[in-house]
């Protein structure tokens, strides 16, 4: 049983490491200290933001450097490139050390790229200690580091004060001290034989997650509440504090539930001679027959796209494909040029099964991963750029004093967001829905938000409600992005595929924060010291809502756009989706 026991533990360090490891998302906190340190534009600041993105697109080197290097010193590293990169900005803008543009960009690339390093940690940590619940284990690791920007905003306020140099120490050091703390459960975390269990057994961890899931949203309940207060007096920041640490130690009881179940098994019941299963006696066999059902005809299509349904041997599913596809063939010659353009779009190559594996070749022949792809690069890249600028835009609209609440805001909500990612598990018995499906209603929130920040007069109220929609949207998203890469393209290529699909994080960043920055300058004006003191007008500064006004119409038509490529990967998904849930419905049923 110290295998189940230790498996919990693994996945406590990794929301304790992805809590305290989402340095990205206070950038607003010191990007206009980091400005004016050194005097750039607002384009040019645009420009570090992106590096910061574009160290994800490097997220490939962590793959590489899985294959000669254990899990702890992945993280080891990652730990100590975010220390360089944070302790040398702190330098920077306390005016300790100067230095010129590019190597700040490139500081600024290397703390993007600790980051992936990290997440690629947590994620693997995930798929391996828990097989049959990886999704739900995936969710509520991701899910922590939303919260990041609030912890540190409470670190920052227990401190003495949310200084911008405050927050680029803390990126510095938080990282490296939780990457030591989870050392030691993950140097101990159980060999594969002890954690593959049997399904009743994996539901048993299910009703364990939930209970985890439950303690999170408390924990972001409580910093959505509490962080806004906490500004006001060092000792209740303290306390806050506190009181947050212990909401994160508070998981830690969990391994003790499970040695406590396995200790009742093995003494309470046994002395009773009670016929009851003992969960702390591991088989040697893992229980494969649910993944092989919902993954019958993986290896049924080649790479050319052949259509599976015309094959001997490939069982209902293909049979029910190619059945269908003579239906949308009747239906192109009745209909016209609908079926020629619309029916293209939905129907061409759509997946047959869920779980098949693609290679990157494979993966970039097919449709459903470019409107996947476009779904995320017009959705919640859109969002982090958003976060990005939320320091700029409260100050255009002169809510200076509010950068820090409307970052907890975003922070709280994009966890409730990852939270939310888990309800298509829980809810699968009760309420079935394609997780495609659940993706686009994610995504709808995006316009809404977008066209609310660009038309509604009361500003700090828009800027409130469209800052909590955004971060809902983009948590739930990018929480769930992991899962739906898995399940469409395979579990084995995960890694290669969804770091493929995040290249569009820096192409975004790039365009939608050019854009955004290009509208600013236009409408600024210089501050009047340099122009009178330095005759330097890089430093551009615009106020009022012309700033960003038309920036957010042109967010909500992208992520409109974003919504509509979201519905046609539904609607091309969810003739797999429902056959993998009928097949995991029969399998369920012939085990009861």
């Amino acid at each position: 049983m110290a295998g189940q026991s230790r498996k919990w533990m693994v996945v406590v360090a990794t929301m304790w490491i992805q809590a305290l490891t989402g340095t990205n998302f206070d950038f607003s906190a010191y990007s206009s200290a980091l400005k004016e340190a050194m005097g750039i534009s607002q384009v040019q600041l645009n420009y570090l933001a992106t590096a910061s993105d574009l160290g994800k697109a490097l997220g490939w080197s962590s793959g590489l450097a899985l294959l000669y290097l254990p899990l702890h010193a992945i993280l080891l590293l990652a730990a100590a490139l975010g220390l360089a990169s944070y302790a040398t900005q702190w330098l920077l803008i306390t005016h300790k050390i100067s230095l010129p543009y590019l190597p700040v960009f490139l500081l600024c690339l290397l703390a993007g790229c600790s980051i992936c390093w990290f997440n690629t940690v947590c994620f693997v940590l995930c798929i391996r200690n828990f097989p049959l619940n990886r999704s739900l284990a995936l969710s509520l690791s991701i899910s922590f580091n939303g919260v990041s920007a609030a912890i540190y905003a409470l670190v920052a306020d227990a401190l003495g004060g949310c200084s911008p140099s405050a927050y680029l120490l803390l990126n510095a050091t938080l990282p490296l001290l939780v990457s030591t703390a989870a050392l030691l459960p993950i140097l101990r975390q159980p060999p594969d034989d002890l954690v593959l269990l049997p399904a009743d057994a994996a539901k048993g961890d299910t009703r364990l997650f939930l209970v985890l899931h439950l303690l999170a949203f408390l924990t972001g309940v409580y910093l959505l509440l509490l962080d806004s207060v906490s500004a006001d007096d060092p000792v209740v920041s303290a306390a806050i504090l506190a009181g947050a640490i212990a909401l994160l130690a508070l998981p830690l009881a969990i391994p003790g539930v499970v040695c406590a179940r396995a200790w009742a098994h093995r003494t309470i019941y046994s002395a009773l001679s009670l016929n009851v299963p003992d969960f702390s006696l591991n088989p040697n066999r893992a229980d494969d027959e649910l993944t092989k059902e919902l993954t019958i005809g993986r290896d049924e299509r080649d790479m050319d796209g052949e259509d599976a349904g015309t094959r001997v041997g490939n069982g209902p599913v293909s049979a029910a494909v190619g059945e269908e596809r003579e239906i949308v063939a009747s239906r192109r010659g009745k209909r016209g040029w609908w079926w020629c353009c619309g029916g293209m779009v939905l129907n061409k190559d759509r997946l047959a099964v869920l779980g098949e594996e693609h290679s990157a070749r494979r993966l970039i022949r097919r449709v459903d991963f470019w409107l996947y792809y476009a779904a995320y690069f017009f959705g919640p890249t859109v969002g982090l750029v958003y976060s990005n600028n939320l320091g700029q835009i409260a100050e255009s609209l002169g809510r200076d004093s509010q950068v820090t609440m409307l970052l907890t805001v975003y922070s709280s909500c994009s966890f409730f967001g990852r939270l939310l990612s888990a309800a298509p598990d829980f809810l699968r018995g009760k309420l079935y829905f394609a997780r495609t499906g659940w993706l686009a209603a994610a995504v709808v929130l995006m316009p809404v938000a977008f066209f609310l920040l660009a038309e509604l007069d009361d500003a700090g109220c828009a800027l409130v409600i469209g800052t909590a929609l955004v971060g809902l949207s983009s948590g739930f998203i990018i929480a769930a992005a992991v899962t739906v890469t898995s399940e469409l393209f395979g579990t084995e290529s995960v890694g290669v595929n969804h770091n493929i699909l995040i290249t569009n994080i820096p192409l975004g960043s790039l365009l939608y924060g050019q854009i955004a920055a290009l509208v600013y300058d236009a409408n600024g004006q210089a501050t009047l010291w340099h122009a009178l003191f330095k005759s330097d007008l890089s430093t551009i500064v615009c106020m009022g809502k012309k700033c960003y006004a038309n920036t957010f119409l042109m967010l909500g038509c992208i992520t409109m756009l974003g919504f509509l490529c979201s519905v046609a990967l539904f609607f091309r998904t969810k003739s797999a989706y429902d056959e993998a849930e009928r097949r995991r419905a029969l399998v369920d049923g012939d085990r009861d």
